[in-house]
């Protein structure tokens, strides 16, 4: 077989794998498929020769908590929204929390109520516990070894993100909030980073 041709069976191995799992695919599941296969093209080259075959469709290859996965682009949600049901939405409480526990984790339910300034009510925590984007990350050790919290991986596929690495920065929230605050405060005519503000 060529290399043009082995690239090609690569290609559709990898494709028909990334599309047959419900779950994002990780790197070394194709690395196991090709050399079942007897397939010697490196795993990258064979994962980028997919996501060149679906440059153009609406559909793209991305990878996500690990692994890679089919995805409707971004630019065709608007035009799914009133026929694909769409998951239930989380309250401000519980995206609070979990905006916590992803950039705090692991962390207690003591610790997450201190940042949040209010109690974590029962609630919110088996919303997310039900959706299973937190889970117990083991137990800290002080008196009462509370329960640590942590998010999981279908919380990396619920909000299409590689890995942790992938979150904003909160330095960006804090930056963001900070030249709002500003513009807010600026009367009309008032001068902001020395231009006139004429409203």
């Amino acid at each position: 077989m060529s290399d043009s041709g082995m690239l090609d069976r690569a290609c559709r191995l990898v494709e028909a794998l990334v599309f047959a799992s419900p779950e994002p695919v990780k790197p070394s599941a194709i690395a196991e498929l090709l050399r079942a296969q007897s397939v010697a093209v490196a795993t990258e080259e064979a994962i980028e020769a997919v996501r060149t075959l679906y440059v153009d469709h609406a559909i793209e290859m991305v990878l996500v908590a690990g692994g890679w996965q089919f995805r409707t682009r971004p630019e065709y949600a608007s035009a799914l929204t009133k026929i694909v049901e769409k998951p239930r939405r989380l309250s401000r409480g519980a995206m609070e929390t979990l905006a916590i526990v992803a950039y705090h984790q692991p962390c207690t339910r003591a610790e997450i109520e201190a940042i949040r300034g209010v109690s974590l009510g029962q609630a919110i925590l088996d919303a997310l516990l039900e959706d299973s984007l937190i889970a117990p990350k083991g137990r800290k050790e002080v008196p009462g070894r509370p329960v640590l919290w942590g998010t999981t991986a279908h919380f990396l596929e619920s909000f299409a993100l590689p890995d942790l690495a992938a979150l904003p920065r909160r330095e960006d929230f804090l930056l963001d909030r900070a030249s709002t605050e500003v513009e807010d405060d600026a009367p009309n005519g008032s001068t902001v980073g020395g231009t006139e503000q004429t409203g």
